[in-house]
């Protein structure tokens, strides 16, 4: 570990374990943490626990989420995500219908349902243990969201909507997208505690979640309403192409603020 990855770790903990700011360890201008719990807790960092999993939470588009192993931590790029969802909806009063699928920790829904005021947000996951967290993370940042445990790959789309279909301006999804050829890449402390399940898909199907959400968003999207997917970098090409297949307008693709395809628009027929 870099000094400054293990300097900026250190002033993690102290901030959320004993509550001191950076300012308050520099200056000692206050009182001494409870050494053993900080102790305990570089431990873990140390042998491999992602910090944010050691100090239960994570910062995501300005709010503070809780985070356990049954959910991923929450990643930069998916803030641009939400950035785009809400630069590209009408402003207030204008109140879209939101649906995002594999919400996980919730970040992206709770985001939404955060900063587009009067918006209906609905949030899906295959996880019961991820809804709790969603759960909690929406009732921690007072917003109202509707969560139904669903597996898109087989549940019928009706599940995921408690009115007469289609009624969302938005389908919204961060899936599980990476293929298990590339964990030969991936660092160990994702590998051996970030939920495989919302991490992979077969090698033999990289596009697997993308046509399965696709496919039951043009019954649940309204006339113009929109898809919206963080995507693996390396098939953006692949799901524009999809997109366009499946009859989808206006498909813009984006890089994220590193360069790399990150990023999937797509508009329903009217």
């Amino acid at each position: 570990m870099a000094e400054g990855e293990a300097s900026a770790i250190a002033f993690m903990l102290l901030e959320k374990v004993a509550g001191l700011s950076r300012l308050q360890v520099l200056t000692g201008d206050a009182d001494p943490p409870d050494t053993d719990r900080l102790a305990d807790m570089a431990r873990r960092v140390a042998e491999g626990t992602p910090v944010q999993y050691v100090v239960g939470s994570c910062d995501f588009c300005g709010l503070t989420f809780h985070v356990e192993p049954s959910v991923l931590i929450p990643r930069p790029e998916t803030e641009e995500l939400v950035d785009w969802v809400c630069s590209a909806l009408p402003p207030p009063p204008a109140a879209p219908s939101i649906l995002d699928v594999g919400t996980g920790s919730g970040c992206i829904a709770v985001s939404l349902a955060k900063r587009l005021s009067g918006a209906r947000v609905a949030a899906s996951d295959i996880s019961e243990d991820a809804l709790r967290v969603a759960r909690r993370n929406a009732a921690a940042h007072h917003v109202s969201i509707d969560f139904v445990c669903h597996d898109i790959l087989a549940d019928p789309p009706a599940a995921l909507s408690p009115q007469s279909l289609p009624c969302f301006d938005v389908v919204v999804s961060n899936p599980p997208y990476i293929c298990e050829e590339e964990a030969r890449q991936m660092e160990r402390n994702v590998l051996d505690h970030e939920p495989h399940l919302a991490l992979f898909v077969p090698d033999q199907s990289p596009l697997l979640f993308y046509e399965a959400i696709a496919r039951r968003a043009l019954s649940l999207l309204r006339g113009g309403g929109s898809v919206f997917f963080e995507i693996n970098r390396r098939f953006g090409a692949e799901v524009v192409s999809l997109l366009r297949c499946l009859g989808y307008t206006h498909v813009e693709l984006r890089q994220d603020q590193f360069g790399n395809d990150r990023m999937i628009r797509a508009v329903t027929g009217c």
